[in-house]
């Protein structure tokens, strides 16, 4: 054989690889036809934002839901990292009413279903066994946002929710912005105002495995979280008001751990939460943006940091996912397959005077915001 065929198989075996790798890189957009639907009189649609490093992300304004995210790997290949459905159909009837939500008006749980304002006391859907979850019977993430798409980077959602709107009082008017960076930022903020005293707590919650939506456990991911405390809970997983030390206990984070290493230990806060879903107490040195959290995907090289205004990180260690709910790309969510960093006030601050407050009052604007920051193991 000669010097040039040489050259030619060369070439071609050359060609081919970088066609395959290509291939493994293509991003598989959802249609975004898929989600045009009608829910309570409003459109619904899927929209689309892209930033200069090649990171996608598609939101739909039902629930102003993360529906994908793209994100590349050590070794440029993409992989879509949160769980969810590629059509609204699927969103709409699924048992996991929350993958990738907004969370209002109050994020995580309210004892009893039941606070107290001024003296007056509201009662709210007990939605979550005897408990108040996430906004209630209908909350935040099952209502169509209004929506613009003010660039390819930035999405904008408004909404306003009408006084006693599933028990809370006020009309509050809300905006979001989900902004894609160049920086390989999920960036999203909220504001909101209200024209009576209320209570106001919102989250975002989108399901994270960073091997890949549906690819295997999250238990092999390592987890830091800056909290030297955090809120110890009740069988209904209701804050006893109490502050502990993580140190010495399963759920000490403060350097990176891997997620499944302490999981299934005798230790009680874990029996109560079936393993981790628990608020951590941020350690919070300024005002404005602090760092809140890190994982780190060590086999992809993914790794995926958390800053936050917020003083509370609510850390979900999938451990209500049974697999009976199929996903994108036909996979199966099963258990412990995704977590959950979701910055907030803390759980039950409205009948725990103790912690940060979550009233809102007229002529006052609540600000929060959250970042998903991703990088690559160098």
């Amino acid at each position: 054989m000669n010097n040039k065929i040489l050259i030619i198989i060369f070439l071609f075996t050359s060609i081919i690889a970088k066609v395959q790798m290509n291939l493994n890189k293509e991003i598989k957009l959802i249609e975004k036809t898929a989600f045009e639907k009608t829910v309570d009189g409003k459109k619904v649609a899927l929209y689309t934002l892209k930033n200069t490093s090649g990171t996608v992300c598609q939101i739909t304004n039902y629930g102003g839901k993360v529906v994908s995210l793209w994100v590349k790997d050590k070794s440029g290949v993409y992989e879509d990292i949160v769980l969810g459905h590629s059509n609204i159909d699927d969103f709409l009837t699924t048992k996991e009413k929350y993958f990738g939500a907004l969370i209002g008006r109050y994020g995580n749980r309210i004892g009893q279903g039941k606070f107290s304002l001024d003296g007056k006391e509201y009662t709210l859907a007990t939605n979550n066994g005897q408990n108040h979850l996430h906004g209630g019977n209908k909350g935040y993430d099952a209502v169509v946002w209004d929506a613009k798409q003010v660039d390819s980077n930035t999405l904008e959602l408004g909404y306003v929710s009408k006084h006693m709107e599933e028990g809370y009082p006020g009309n509050l008017t809300i905006k979001v912005k989900y902004r894609l960076t160049d920086k390989n930022e999920l960036k999203i903020e909220y504001w909101a105002s209200t024209d009576q005293s209320t209570i106001v707590n919102l989250t975002h919650h989108s399901f994270f495995n960073l091997k890949g939506a549906g690819n295997g456990t999250i238990n092999d991911h390592l987890l830091q979280i800056n909290a030297a405390y955090f809120t110890p809970v009740d069988e209904g997983l209701i804050p006893t008001g109490e502050l502990l030390e993580v140190e010495n206990t399963s759920m000490d984070f403060q350097k990176l751990t891997s997620i499944g290493e302490h999981v299934n230990e005798a230790y009680e806060q874990l029996q109560y939460g079936l393993g981790y879903d628990h608020n951590f107490v941020l350690n919070q040195t300024k005002d404005g943006l602090n760092f809140a959290a890190k994982v780190v995907e060590p086999i992809s090289g993914r790794i995926m940091e958390v800053y936050t205004n917020e003083p509370g990180l609510q850390f979900y260690g999938g451990n209500f996912l049974d697999g009976s709910v199929t996903g994108k790309y036909h996979k199966k969510y099963d258990y412990r397959t995704a977590f959950c960093l979701e910055t907030q006030h803390f759980p039950d601050s409205p009948n725990k005077p103790q912690f940060p407050t979550t009233r809102l009052d007229p002529k006052e604007e609540y600000y929060s915001i959250c970042v998903y920051k991703f990088s690559i193991m160098e």
